[in-house]
């Protein structure tokens, strides 16, 4: 019998410039949730995490989640004290757009 491959054929690079969360405030997670309602309309929040205390400083509900929306949210979030070090984000639509790299 022949032996089955794997789908995945490249291994995942491991990330070593990822810096190590020491404390709190070091290393914030952001990632986009969404869920659909009982009337159908999609919901979406937009979550914020500190990575080692998992105190999470935001969760911005909407219905949509533009890349503008993000911006905003995440000005609003870094003038308050506590502020981090590092963001990290997914490869999401909403952290895909031009306002991000700004």
């Amino acid at each position: 019998m022949r032996n089955k491959h794997p789908k995945r054929r490249v291994k995942a690079k491991l990330r070593d410039d990822r810096p190590e969360a020491v404390g709190p405030n070091d290393v914030w997670a952001t990632d986009s949730v969404h869920d659909r309602l009982a009337p159908g309309n999609m919901l979406r929040i937009l979550t914020i995490i500190d990575t080692p205390s998992r105190f999470c400083p935001v969760a911005a509900p909407r219905f949509t989640c533009r890349g503008e929306d993000v911006v905003q949210t995440l000005e609003r979030v870094c003038t308050q004290p506590g502020r981090h070090g590092t963001i990290r984000v997914d490869n999401g639509s909403a952290f895909i757009p031009r306002d991000l790299g700004r």
